[in-house]
């Protein structure tokens, strides 16, 4: 699936998570996997638990941290791609 800037993403309820320090550790429930997320990571998840835009995500990124725009796009399309493959985040259209 081709993500976009307009593209609606959120935390799949599916997975409980909770914050150890400034990471996030989710767990899914059906498949008793857990994944780990970084500050960056955890700074995003915490972006999503309401549905937003992919641009709203990145703009978000840019006010918090010193980050190029295309470098901050390219990375967040690469973990919201990742996310999505894994089934932790869910794509509203």
């Amino acid at each position: 699936m081709e993500l976009l800037g307009s593209t609606i993403v959120t935390m799949n309820k599916d997975y409980v998570y909770c914050k150890v320090e400034d990471e996030m550790v989710l767990l899914g429930m059906e498949d008793g996997i857990y994944y780990g997320l970084n500050p960056v990571g955890a700074f995003i998840w915490e972006q999503i638990k309401d549905p937003k835009t992919i641009d709203e995500v990145r703009d978000a990124i840019l006010v918090e941290y010193n980050v190029g725009k295309v470098e901050c796009e390219q990375d967040l399309y690469e973990l919201l791609q990742e996310l999505v493959e894994k089934g932790l985040v869910e794509v509203k259209k």
